[in-house]
């Protein structure tokens, strides 16, 4: 018998657009029934994007319901009753105020793990402040070292919605359900995308207890003060990688480039820096990858998003699903003895409705006073 991996658990989604939808879409990767819970006529993240809604909410299943409404809610409180984990990314205090938070939804529910995702946490001075990705990563610490001396850069991968926030509340989820089927109690996961940002600012924080201080984006060992760890630009405009930070790893760049001599210890930096940099220009950017991907250098090419779902080794490892005729990532983990769930494509808003309502025992009539009154 394989690993059912989260097969059998429920997971009821309240949150909305990125980080939340994000965070559900891997449990649901993981086998976990995710049921998304929705206002009447849909998240407005399916206006707002439509294509980031497709690929965040593939898994699961939509149910629309009005929690301002006495008759979503109670709603909400039956599912509950039969629920494993719910996740919701509201400001603190508006799930209270629906009637709706921790306190009320485990005296309905002991074994419930309920998370809340938000930017700043319960607690602290920041805790009812809006924000965005940008936003966390700034009071994190981690925009300023993106860049260069020039000033910060912007990154197209949301660091704190996703890794700060979405993966590291997975985390917690994760934990508490495993310590919830042990001892027959949840527990409240308060998951914070300033949280959980800070906590990845692993070299800055190495800087800083060396040397007393953080160094100048653009100054550190990871961030282009190293000839043998940067970025070079090549003949044909695009850009290379020279990952070779081991002393092993340089000695075989220079050999492979044709310029051992490079490899000597008492090479004054930017000196070497600027031979580097020219030597990059001799080649283009797919040359160098021929010439260099034989060799154990810690090399590679700098590709668009459209060559890396194209890579040998990303079609070799299966990462690339075909969602509504366009691409999708499938689950980024690997199992043996265990199968993740089938991918399915994100639902229409409502679509499950009525299945998830009927199997909550409510008949024809009990749907259509829900309908009447708005709730669903």
């Amino acid at each position: 018998m394989s690993n059912p991996l989260l097969a059998g658990v429920r997971v009821l989604d309240l949150s909305r657009l990125l980080p939340g939808p994000f965070c559900t879409l891997y449990l649901g990767q993981l086998g976990a029934e995710i049921v998304k819970i929705e206002e009447p006529g849909g998240e407005y993240g399916r206006t707002l994007s439509p294509e980031l809604f497709a690929l965040v909410n593939r898994n699961k299943r939509s149910l629309t319901l009005d929690l301002r409404k006495p008759e979503g809610v109670a709603v909400l409180r039956r599912l509950v009753a039969d629920a494993d984990v719910l996740i919701e990314s509201f400001r603190p205090g508006v799930m209270d105020r629906l009637g709706c938070g921790y306190d009320a939804l485990k005296a309905l529910n002991p074994r419930l793990v309920y998370a809340s995702l938000t930017g700043y946490g319960q607690s602290g001075p920041y805790r009812d402040r809006a924000g965005h990705d940008m936003n966390y990563c700034a009071y994190a610490g981690a925009l300023d070292q993106i860049g260069n001396a020039a000033g910060p850069a912007l990154s197209n991968t949301q660091i704190a919605d996703l890794a700060g926030g979405a993966l590291t509340c997975a985390i917690g989820i994760l934990a508490a359900l495993h310590g919830a089927r042990a001892s027959g109690h949840g527990c409240f996961v308060d998951s914070a995308m300033l949280d959980g940002t800070l906590a990845l600012q692993v070299a800055a924080l190495t800087s800083l207890r060396e040397r007393g201080r953080t160094l100048p984006r653009g100054a550190d060992m990871l961030t282009g003060a190293l000839p043998n760890y940067r970025l070079y630009e090549c003949a044909d405009g695009r850009w290379f990688a020279l990952g070779a930070l081991e002393p092993k790893f340089w000695t075989a760049f220079c050999a492979a480039a044709g310029h051992p001599e490079l490899a000597a210890r008492d090479h004054d930096l930017k000196a070497l820096h600027e031979q580097t940099a020219a030597l990059f220009k001799t080649r283009s950017r797919d040359e160098w990858e021929t010439l260099l991907a034989p060799h154990d250098a810690c090399t590679s090419g700098i590709y668009t998003l459209e060559e890396a779902l194209a890579n040998e080794q990303v079609r070799a490892r299966g990462l690339v699903d075909d969602s509504d005729g366009k691409p999708a990532i499938g689950m980024p983990l690997q199992f043996v003895d265990a199968r993740p769930a089938p991918g399915r494509a994100a639902p229409a808003a409502g679509a499950d409705t009525d299945d998830v309502l009927r199997a909550l025992g409510l008949d024809d009539g009990a749907l259509a006073q829900l309908r009447q009154a708005g709730a669903c």
